[in-house]
């Protein structure tokens, strides 16, 4: 029995070992490194650059034209998503801080994209979302307020056309999702979003071990 403890460790760190070089995987340029130090400075988190690779992957499997983005930050997940995108694709990005959207717009340039490759509208997303267009998107990355998971789900759904992605950031919540003990509002949000999107019979979904959860649908066609 002790033996087989030794080897459950022994699996476990490898695994841990395992996903911490799949998460660094991806090499990140200047404009990107300036874009994370922008948000170290806010206080933001950012997407881990293995998250990063996954949306850029998405994007460009997808073919995308049209993103909406919840959440600016400074511009560390829309470099990755205009990466992924069709060379005349077309990202709309949503926050509540006009000054992080200056950031990004100087992430942007400096990671080589003309300024019409970037819609930026501040505002509060539930506001907002309600006035971009029924399957408009080809994908949606939702990267904002966890109590407004649920929310965002409903709009995407209106806002992506069939065989669109819709993808969740963060829903790990630093390990708490699985956690057995009392969480907070945003955890309880984060699971009736997993077992909403689990149960859809409009969505083929993935759940991604990239940086803090990455919560992936496809809507049928």
């Amino acid at each position: 029995m002790r033996q087989l403890r030794g080897q459950e460790r022994a699996i476990t760190a490898n695994r841990q070992t395992s996903w911490s070089f799949a998460d660094a995987f991806v090499a990140e340029d200047d404009a990107l490194r300036w874009a994370r130090e922008r948000a170290r400075e806010a206080g933001l988190p950012s997407v881990s650059p293995g998250t990063g690779g996954a949306l850029r992957l998405l994007a460009a499997t997808a073919d995308a034209k049209a993103v909406a983005e919840i959440g600016t930050g400074t511009g560390v997940s829309g470099i990755y998503l205009l990466l992924g995108m069709r060379p005349d694709g077309v990202l709309t990005t949503v926050d509540l801080q006009p000054e992080r959207q200056q950031h990004a717009k100087t992430a942007f340039r400096a990671a080589g994209f003309a300024g019409n490759r970037a819609r930026f509208i501040p505002g509060r997303a539930l506001d907002v979302l309600p006035r971009l267009a029924d399957g408009g998107y080809d994908l949606v990355f939702c990267d904002g307020d966890r109590l407004e998971y649920l929310d965002y789900l409903a709009e995407s759904l209106r806002l992506l056309r069939p065989g669109g992605l819709v993808c969740f950031e963060g829903v790990f919540a630093d390990g708490r999702t699985v956690d057995s003990g009392a969480q907070p509002a945003e955890v309880q949000r984060i699971r009736e979003l997993l077992r909403a999107v689990r149960e859809s019979q409009e969505l083929v979904p993935s759940l991604l071990p990239v940086g803090d959860g990455l919560l992936c649908a496809v809507r049928r066609g």
